[in-house]
């Protein structure tokens, strides 16, 4: 296929655009490079631009005539939306808004969007199916599923269909350590716990160990980044041989506690990383992991990958650069 990857720089986005050209897709990345790097992609095509810019997303398709998009391009931080949600309804919604108008006008028929579980909020149940409640509890969520309710809308009114997939915990890296997340900016427990390995870092704080798990730390399902970019590359062929659009939950389906993820990455490092607990944050949920049974079923998409793996390509890629791409 002939894609353009928006975000395609950053940390999914990039293991993404190197699956893609692998297996012989044409790809241009659009990108800001407010958080991603060039390095990540090589010498993949890109454009350095914002979504909202029409124009330009117009002129890309149109110019390297391609007919799909993979939509990672959005601001991600939970705790930074609360803070400053006008940030992320601009860039998250509305920029997805210029994307898909732009996009649907120069003749594309194929949407992948980069979504997330928190639009399911604290789940009632677990694990957590693709028909659970929608309670996002705070604008990140909220502004993603936003973006699913306008794809909706674009498949009824004009044809344009779309996967919007919905996933979990993303961490890990490239297998050969070449491409990994940005240590400089993370928010998520394994790479804080990786900067506590490699000294970034004093300690991790572990937030809450009272809760009603087997070790009373919270639990997760952690899902390997080269698992996700498999999945996009799976949705692409799911609505090249599918004239319909749908959603999909991505996760192995097993969660992984706080304490577990700290004893692997212990293990993987030989480094004794230093945790202090402290009290629960408000809103955080005891537990999280997927049903992935439909992604399975429909996509024929399988996590290769476990915490193990995870945690090990992770130290090996901040091991390698410290600095990120810097």
């Amino acid at each position: 296929m002939r894609v353009l990857v928006t975000g395609g720089a950053g940390y999914i986005g990039s293991h993404t655009v190197a699956l893609l050209r692998a297996r012989g897709d044409f790809v241009v990345v659009l990108d800001s490079l407010e958080l991603g790097h060039r390095q990540a992609i090589g010498d993949t095509p890109l454009v350095v631009g914002r979504t909202q810019d029409q124009a330009l997303v117009g002129q890309v398709i149109g110019d390297h005539r391609l007919d799909a998009v993979i939509h990672f391009a959005a601001y991600k931080a939970a705790g930074e939306s609360m803070r400053n949600p006008a940030k992320y309804f601009d860039n998250n919604v509305y920029g997805s808004l210029c994307l898909i108008e732009a996009a649907q006008q120069a003749g594309v028929r194929r949407f992948v969007f980069s979504s997330t579980a928190a639009v399911y909020g604290t789940p009632q149940s677990l694990p957590v199916g693709e028909d659970a409640p929608l309670g996002p509890e705070n604008p990140y969520g909220e502004s993603k599923l936003l973006v699913e309710r306008m794809l909706r809308w674009f498949d009824t009114c004009h044809g344009l269909r779309s996967v919007a997939l919905r996933y979990f915990n993303a961490a890990g890296a490239a297998l050969d350590a070449s491409n990994g997340e940005d240590p400089r900016c993370v928010q998520n427990l394994i790479p804080l716990v990786m900067n506590a390995a490699t000294g970034r870092a004093a300690k991790v704080l572990v937030f809450g160990t009272d809760y009603p798990t087997p070790d009373g730390t919270g639990i997760r399902d952690y899902i390997h980044v080269l698992d996700l970019a498999e999945a996009h590359a799976r949705a692409l062929d799911f609505l090249a041989q599918h004239d319909r659009s749908d959603v999909f939950n991505l996760g192995t389906g097993k969660g992984a506690s706080v304490l577990e993820v700290l004893r692997e990455a212990r293990r993987a490092s030989s480094v004794d990383i230093v945790a202090e607990n402290t009290a629960r944050r408000p809103g955080d949920p005891s537990a999280v992991w997927a049903d992935n049974r439909k992604a399975r079923a429909v996509l024929g998409w399988q996590p290769r990958y476990g915490l193990r793996e995870i945690v090990e390509t992770a130290w090996a890629w901040n091991r390698s650069h410290p600095d990120g791409f810097a």
